[in-house]
């Protein structure tokens, strides 16, 4: 295994802690005592939400790791529509707001193209968010030639999606690629032949967790 180079927070969430952080001091210089304490706790959930923990990849060719941090909400066969446009099989992870939001690069390989669907907001452990909510797909092909979809999907509370990969980029396995902002799901297709090494209700950590193996 290697450990993922990192920094403590989330790149995004650094101007919204200094913010929080300047307000806070400033609420202390006017002796605002309980607005204080009120807004301590805001500004030690946002500590605690965009935090950026070390993650140990596994290593091996074949492994798809996991791209979040959640529980395994859904595993079964869905139509992929934007890339593959077929069926595959599907892994859903839900995030709660207590989740690390960070997504990470499941395998090594190319970003073949990625798309934008604006949508619904519907809670994100819910099946249809997979088809109506606002999400960020990125479509990648291993050096091998094996094909996999992952789609950052908001949810009833997410505002943002954050996605680094654009077409033609390259990223490690077990890479930040982005993020999403409170409460969200990440679906990854994969093809028949992958043999699965989750579960449904299973807990997984982005970049760490391996949630199956190519059949190379």
């Amino acid at each position: 295994m290697r450990t993922e180079e990192r920094h403590i927070f989330a790149v995004e969430g650094i101007p919204i802690i200094t913010g929080e952080l300047f307000l806070f001091v400033v609420l202390l210089l006017l002796h605002w005592y309980i607005t204080c304490g009120v807004w301590a706790v805001l500004v030690l959930f946002s500590f605690y939400f965009f935090r950026n923990p070390k993650r140990n990849v596994p290593d091996g060719d074949g492994l798809i790791v996991s791209p979040a941090d959640g529980i395994v909400v859904d595993i079964s066969t869905a139509e992929e529509r934007f890339f593959l446009k077929k069926k595959a099989l599907r892994v859903s992870i839900f995030m709660s707001l207590f989740d690390v939001h960070i997504n990470r690069f499941p395998v090594e390989g190319e970003v073949v193209d990625t798309y934008y669907n604006k949508g619904k907001f519907y809670p994100a452990n819910r099946e249809k968010s997979s088809l109506m909510n606002e999400q960020n797909g990125i479509f990648i092909r291993t050096k091998s030639g094996k094909r996999l979809v992952v789609v950052q999907i908001a949810g009833i509370v997410a505002r943002r999606i954050v996605c680094y990969a654009k077409r033609g980029s390259i990223f490690g396995k077990g890479k930040i690629f982005g993020l999403i902002m409170f409460g969200s799901r990440l679906d990854i297709y994969v093809p028949f032949s992958v043999k699965l090494n989750v579960r449904l209700g299973e807990r997984v950590k982005a970049g760490e967790t391996v949630i199956g193996m190519f059949d190379e």
